[in-house]
């Protein structure tokens, strides 16, 4: 059971202790997108301490190192190691999955958790897809791709991670790349949904084919990580007023997460002998924004199958023309 912390004068639960027990996963191989820092770096941290294997790709090599130096401070004999991937290009994608293939081991859980939120201005990715799309859609569905082989031999669990944006707006199936206009949070929860909708589908055709995969969601809440804060890289010189916000609300413990209670929900999906395929995870708290897992009710963009065969057969669509070009 999540255990939970309370103000010792006024006995309201504050949220700052809220935790889940992780089982032990020796002998398995865990690969964690978006490691480096933030929500990702505590997955990483968890599944490590409790006896996986950890790989930790990366963008950025100098965060990767400062974040496996700080899991071996924590857990001296943690195995975690990292390997280069920029899920904005899929030519780094495409060699990751060639080098995980290369060293052959059988993959037990991966952790899609890696993404970019609302850059001020449109722009696109190495193979020139909207950033978000491209990013946290597209990118984590060829890494899948990718890894397919890994993934079948060890029977894996695939926790990704989408959104309470995946709740509002929805897919712009006439311009999925928002050349004609552009809003970041509609472009935003668009790679949302389409990932929640992939993370589904997934699951469905592996009990159809009988690879032996299960896939599930979660969504971390809200909390002040790193996605709202400043981000050079995708033209954001300082913090956004929102995560300002956040982090006030998050330091007084009210209504939403921390950066802790955020990981919480993808490593119940991703580990909890209880957590299925085919479900979705969260924070149980006041409008699911902070507090204990919990399994929870798909969010209505969620459950059309229909859409969800479509947005697979559009992303491998748009794969295959990339890869003709």
């Amino acid at each position: 059971m999540p255990r939970r912390d309370t103000d010792r004068e006024t006995g309201r639960e504050t949220g700052r202790d809220i935790n889940i027990a992780v089982p032990d996963l020796t002998g398995k191989t865990a690969v964690v997108t978006g490691a480096s820092d933030g929500i990702g770096l505590g997955i990483a941290s968890r599944l490590a301490a409790a006896g996986a294997e950890v790989i930790m790709p990366v963008r950025n090599p100098r965060k990767g190192e400062q974040a496996v130096a700080g899991i071996r401070e924590r857990t001296p004999d943690a195995n975690v190691s990292l390997r280069s991937l920029d899920l904005s290009s899929l030519a780094s994608v495409a060699e990751l999955g060639r080098t995980l293939l290369d060293e052959g081991r059988p993959l037990h859980l991966l952790v899609n958790n890696a993404g970019v939120m609302t850059p001020p201005d449109r722009q696109t990715t190495a193979d020139g897809f909207e950033l978000q799309f491209g990013t946290n859609h597209l990118g984590h569905f060829a890494l899948v791709d990718h890894l397919l082989p890994l993934l079948r031999a060890g029977r894996a669990r695939v926790t990704s991670q989408i959104s309470v944006a995946a709740n509002s707006n929805a897919i712009n199936w006439d311009d999925l790349n928002w050349e004609r206009s552009y809003s970041g949070m509609r472009a935003y929860s668009q790679s949302k949904i389409a990932f929640g909708l992939f993370g589904l589908e997934l699951d469905r055709r592996s009990k159809a084919a009988g690879w032996g995969i299960t896939s599930n969601l979660s969504h971390p809440g809200i909390a002040p990580t790193s996605l709202l804060a400043a981000r050079p890289e995708v033209g954001r010189a300082k913090d956004t007023m929102s995560v300002r916000l956040i982090r006030a609300a998050s330091a007084r413990g009210l209504v939403v997460g921390t950066v802790h209670t955020a990981q919480l929900p993808a490593l119940l999906a991703a580990t909890s002998p209880e957590a299925v395929g085919g479900e979705f995870y969260g924070p149980s708290g006041p409008g699911h924004m902070g507090g204990p897992p919990a399994r929870q009710k798909l969010y209505s963009r969620l459950r059309d199958t229909e859409d969800a065969r479509r947005i697979w057969r559009l992303s491998e669509e748009l794969l295959g023309a990339h890869s003709k070009r």
